[in-house]
């Protein structure tokens, strides 16, 4: 696994906690139709065959957005690594062109113009704003 990329252990480690996830969901489903067949009235039935359904699709969503940030985070990862890649590959070639380019050109003159500096506030006549600091939770 030394030799292997982090986005490829990422999606492996992702499905691993997809199925151990989804297996416990249907465990927890499986509790809550048990508890319905063992009630004894009509609504307690309904009632546990509701949480069974509801347990079963909150737990199968937060198995697919699971699954989903995985995969983004995996794919965020392989293509950070392609562009960085594909930066130290670029790299060598642009330094070539730049110190060409700079033997080859001569010195730039430099202009008389002055650029003027940013208009600066006067601090002093803007309202001070008390720190008005919370309790600690």
């Amino acid at each position: 696994m030394a030799d292997a990329d982090l986005d490829v252990i990422i999606r492996k480690l992702a499905r691993q906690q997809h199925k151990s996830l989804t297996a416990a969901v249907k465990a927890r489903r499986a509790r809550y139709l048990a508890l319905a067949a063992k009630a004894k009235d009509t609504a307690g039935k309904q009632r546990f065959r509701v949480m069974a359904k509801q347990a079963f699709e909150e737990g199968t969503a937060a198995a697919r957005r699971l699954q989903m940030s995985a995969d983004n985070a995996a794919d965020s990862y392989a293509r950070a690594m392609r562009r960085a890649a594909e930066a130290l590959a670029a790299e060598p070639a642009a330094a070539k062109k730049k110190t060409s380019k700079m033997a080859a050109s001569k010195p730039a003159k430099t202009s008389s113009v002055s650029i003027p500096s940013p208009i600066r506030t006067n601090r002093s006549a803007l309202p001070v704003r008390s720190a008005k600091r919370r309790p600690a939770p």
